[in-house]
């Protein structure tokens, strides 16, 4: 069985990506087995089990979905043949074999390869000689532009360009590409390319001779193989072979292999030049690939992937926190106020961690019910409840290999509460309706909004439960106490919400950051956000004004480091107190009766005095 996704439609329209784990991730992240660099695929987008024989999807809570068939799916067991539409990536879903591997000889002629240098093609035209050198010299600089790639995508266009070259430059019929890592007696990957209009049918592979090819590092020539080859009974003509070494340090990784009608030794010759050529790009690729991976790795000590904005020293404190947590797999729990980046910081630990290639399955606590969540964390058996059409994986199944977000873990009700427990001691669960229990490898990242212990004092929440989550707790601090932060972070969100209503937002004015700065921020990041989506939809000029800002913002007192000439904000000022004294003349000082006058709640009306200045 050979299991692969087939890329039909997108950037590396032709690739082959080979199935050979039993956990297939694919996404916009660059730890994914199958890395997409689109952004309409999320990062962590969706993942390929294997089951026994089967392969299953599931969809990993990707923003545009998972299609199957031009269906949205959750989950699907995938059959031969089907497609995928992944972001703007078509793929193909093949188990089919595309190699078949009997043991037979033949009329066998061998040519050495020198080492260290390649032969030129002898005995061919002189055009054919300037044209088949140009292309060469084409092939190669082609391949250069590829090194920037990731392995599995620079591996994927090195072979489909070569086979390319190949088929252009020597009369093949079909062929192959086999790329072996460390056992050389199966091949990891292959590409095969066919110049028939006939049915597809695998190409038939001698073991026999790619064991020679391996073993002398050298190029064959294998003629009159219609007798011996079962596979190509019914053929009317002979089939001729040649076999060429793709060589890496002295090592070969790989093996092109072509069959056709008849070859000649200038062929061959032709076709181990190819070989060598394609084998200093393949070193150069992957070479690359390496300097890549390791400035990643260092890059990542330096700037760990954490999306958070802003060079505070309580930011820059939880950060460092986080890539220490990250190399852990013990529990961790997030503690903060509302919209201060919990989940952000767990996705970072996720993310920094070994864990990263795996799936992020996060679950809001507080948005379930009871029994939904029950069934949402640990699944259920077909029949289980009414409703339970089918059998359903759990998220903490589904994340096996990975980790595992709870949210709002406060709001967790006590039931289940007894049930996570269990499954944090003995890492195992069962579905609702089954008895049959299931190992499972996750890491756990909780967070919560509440203080968990006077949860626990007030019974609400379970003390060994929280004994068992309270192993490493990261602090995520208030907006308040990151003053240096907040104009940082206020400029990414007006830029960002620019560009997505297409104006061009080129600042804050200095009234309005100060303003920015003074206010307490009770919604944290949250609450900032909104407000700088607000002033870009309702501003008009590309700069964002105060008038700009919700009035929320705007009543606080103004701050002392803002001097400014009267302007509409003081007449509105004046407007607002004349209003207010109005109003307690005709309550008779009396302020529940003033605000009722006004229409407003009495503790609004004590705020807006108060920032008015007014007693």
């Amino acid at each position: 069985m050979n299991p692969r996704l087939l890329l039909i439609n997108g950037p590396e329209q032709g690739a082959s990506y080979p199935i050979a784990m039993d956990s297939f991730a694919i996404g916009r992240g660059r730890r994914n087995q199958l890395w997409l660099a689109d952004a309409s695929v999320s990062r962590e987008h969706c993942l390929i089990l294997r089951q026994g024989d089967d392969f299953v999807i599931h969809d990993l809570g990707s923003h545009h979905g998972t299609l199957v068939n031009d269906t949205r799916v959750t989950e699907r067991v995938l059959v031969n043949g089907d497609c995928l539409r992944i972001g703007g990536s078509q793929l193909r879903f093949v188990i089919d074999e595309e190699i078949d591997c009997p043991e037979t000889s033949g009329d066998i002629r061998i040519i050495e390869i020198p080492a260290g240098a390649a032969q030129l093609p002898v005995g061919l035209e002189n055009s054919r000689d300037l044209h088949t050198l140009l292309r060469m010299s084409i092939m190669l600089h082609s391949f250069h532009a590829l090194y920037q790639a990731r392995s599995s995508t620079a591996r994927s266009a090195l072979e489909r360009h070569l086979l390319e070259f190949i088929f252009e430059a020597i009369p093949a019929s079909r062929g192959a590409i086999l790329l072996y890592e460390g056992d050389l007696n199966e091949p990891s990957s292959l590409s095969v390319r066919s110049a028939e209009s006939a049915p597809h049918r695998p190409v038939v592979i001698d073991r026999a001779l790619v064991g020679r090819v391996t073993h002398e590092h050298c190029g064959l020539i294998v003629e009159n193989l219609l007798a011996e080859h079962p596979a190509r009974a019914g053929s009317e003509k002979s089939v001729a072979l040649l076999l060429a070494p793709l060589l890496i340090r002295e090592q070969v990784y790989g093996i092109v292999y072509l069959e056709g009608a008849a070859f000649r030794e200038p062929h061959l010759q032709l076709l181990v030049a190819i070989a060598q050529i394609a084998s200093m790009a393949l070193e150069n690729a992957f070479h690359v690939d390496w300097l890549a991976t390791e400035n990643d790795r260092l890059e990542s000590e330096l700037h760990p992937a954490d999306h958070m904005i802003g060079g505070s020293p309580r930011l820059v404190e939880l950060q460092r926190n986080i890539l220490r947590a990250a190399q852990a797999n013990s529990t961790v729990l997030i503690i903060g106020e509302t919209g201060t980046g919990k989940e952000l910081v767990a996705r970072a630990v996720h993310e920094n961690s070994p864990r990263a290639g795996q799936p992020f399955m996060a679950v809001n606590c507080a948005a379930l019910a009871e029994n939904l969540l029950e069934s949402e964390l640990f699944g259920h058996e077909k029949g289980a409840f009414t409703g339970a059409f089918t059998q359903k994986k759990g998220r903490l199944e589904v994340a096996a290999g990975g980790t595992v977000f709870l949210d709002e873990i406060g709001e967790m009700p006590l039931q289940l509460q007894v049930k996570l427990l269990r499954v944090l001691q003995e890492r195992q669960i069962e579905r609702v309706g089954g008895t049959q229990p299931i190992k499972l490898d996750f890491r756990l990242i909780a967070a919560t909004n509440r203080n968990l212990e006077e949860e626990v004092r007030a019974g609400r929440f379970r003390q060994d439960l929280y004994y068992r989550l309270n192993v490493v707790t990261l602090k995520t601090p208030p907006l308040r106490e990151r003053q240096s932060d907040i104009r940082i972070l206020a400029m990414h969100f007006a830029s960002k919400f620019g560009a997505q209503c297409g104006r061009r937002i080129s600042g804050i004015s200095p009234e309005a950051e100060a303003y920015l700065a003074q206010y307490d921020w009770p919604g944290n990041i949250r609450e900032l956000e909104n407000a700088l989506e607000r002033a870009v939809v309702l501003g008009s000029s590309d700069i964002i004004q105060l008038e700009d800002l919700p009035e929320s913002i705007r009543e606080i007192a103004r701050p002392a480091d803002v001097v400014r000439a009267p302007g509409l904000q003081d007449a509105v000022d004046h407007a607002k107190r004349d209003a207010i004294a109005k109003a307690f003349q005709r309550a008779k000082d009396d302020h529940a009766g003033a605000a009722k006058a006004l229409g407003v709640h009495p503790n609004y009306l004590y705020r807006l005095m108060r920032n008015l200045g007014m007693r």
